[in-house]
């Protein structure tokens, strides 16, 4: 769950697949590098150079900038429908030992945090999702991405023709925008993650919108899509923070299981590889002994570094063993049309199952190909891709204008 750069380590399986000498020019050279360090290796991105101004800094907790007369504008439509009786809690980093003592046990915020409540109090929101309905599925994803030494990890995802739900932080995708962008062109599903990945309950309302308003316009500056989910980081909502998420359309989605895979080697942290493997067959033997013979489950893992992707390798084919489906969220929730825009839709439930796993776009003037461009690309086994080069080009026309109004 960390965000720290220096965690973003490569990711290298030398001799599992061979792809041409990458380049920074497009998401499909960019997909192509096999170089880890290479891969994080900072570049331009026209427009992301051409709009940081809109954007609050990088990496640091967001507030509403002054001339951003969209989302002010936004803001003002939201704000009169948040609860002002449900207080801010704690610190940012999550600290909550000064909150706690003097918070009711009856949890009357439906906190997350204090007590896994995932059922509003407040009629008016929906409650979280944390599984899938379908018997023996799982939803599949990944938070934190997207991981600038990614590349191999995708490549063995696209190798099994899996896809996947990405959660994706607003900072990351600002940093590594072709990086991002190669989560549409494989056909997985994106979510908003945050900006700068701190515990929300601890925001001001304002600045816990912008949080996500400009995850949301980074989204749609890199990738032209504008998406309608978005996980919390470490789960930390309330119902003061769903009322504004459900201002921004976007639905909460936490989890059942947790791998604890992004405590390994984190600062403080004491969490061992072993019990994050026993985290997952705990996963594995609740599939095999009934436990989602009625509906399925989600777990929480990541792609923050070499460790939690190679473990998400590992054991990739016993979840596929024990599953009778590894889907992405939105194609477990029969989400087929996951963003605000109209153009894009991802296969229903019974179509991923029947082995109709890609996405389709077509209005932007994107559309899929049956096979890599001839300068590299990320489907080695032949998966569709899209080209999402119309998707950048158009959003980036359209944010400019909005932004700059």
């Amino acid at each position: 769950m960390f965000p720290a750069t220096s965690l973003l380590v490569g990711l290298s399986l030398a001799g599992t697949f061979v792809a041409a000498q990458g380049n920074t020019s497009s998401e499909a050279g960019e997909a192509a590098i096999t170089d880890p360090t290479t891969e994080c290796t900072y570049y331009n991105y026209a427009p992301v150079t051409a709009n940081i101004h809109n954007f609050p800094t990088i990496w640091q907790p967001a507030t509403l900038l002054a001339n951003d007369t969209a989302g002010q504008a936004e803001w003002a439509k939201i704000s009169p429908s948040i609860p002002t009786n449900i207080p801010v809690k704690g610190t940012l980093t999550g600290n909550f030992s000064d909150f706690t003592p003097t918070y009711s046990p009856s949890d009357p915020d439906c906190w997350w945090t204090y007590d896994k409540c995932d059922t509003p109090k407040l009629a008016s929101l929906k409650p979280d999702i944390t599984s899938t309905p379908e018997p023996l599925s799982l939803g599949y994803g990944f938070d934190d991405g997207p991981n600038c030494s990614h590349n191999a990890f995708y490549d063995y995802l696209s190798s099994q023709n899996q896809k996947a739900t990405m959660f994706y932080i607003g900072s990351n995708v600002m940093d590594w925008p072709l990086q991002a962008q190669r989560a549409i062109a494989d056909g997985h599903e994106v979510c908003v993650h945050t900006w700068s990945h701190h515990y929300m309950t601890a925001f001001q309302s304002e600045d816990a919108f912008a949080e996500l308003w400009y995850t949301l316009q980074a989204f749609k500056l890199v990738l032209g899509v504008t998406p309608k989910c978005w996980r919390p980081p470490y789960g930390d909502v309330d119902d003061r923070i769903r009322a504004i998420a459900t201002g921004l359309n976007l639905t909460t989605i936490v989890w059942q299981y947790d791998s604890n895979d992004w405590q390994v080697g984190a600062p403080g942290a004491t969490v061992t590889a072993a019990q994050v493997d026993a985290n997952y067959q705990n996963l594995i033997t609740s599939a095999g002994n009934g436990t989602f013979n009625t509906a399925g489950t989600i777990m929480l893992t990541h792609e923050l570094t070499n460790y939690t992707m190679q473990e998400a390798i590992k054991w990739y084919p016993q979840l596929k063993a024990a599953f009778k489906s590894l889907v992405p969220v939105g194609v477990g929730m029969n989400w087929t049309q996951p963003y605000v825009e109209t153009n894009y839709s991802l296969p229903a439930f019974s179509q991923y199952t029947a082995g109709q796993l890609t996405a389709s776009a077509t209005a932007s003037g994107a559309s899929a190909s049956s096979s890599s461009s001839s300068t590299g690309g990320s489907s080695k086994s032949g998966a569709s891709r899209l080209d999402v080069t119309a998707f950048g080009a158009v959003a980036a026309a359209v944010l400019v204008g909005v932004l700059s109004a």
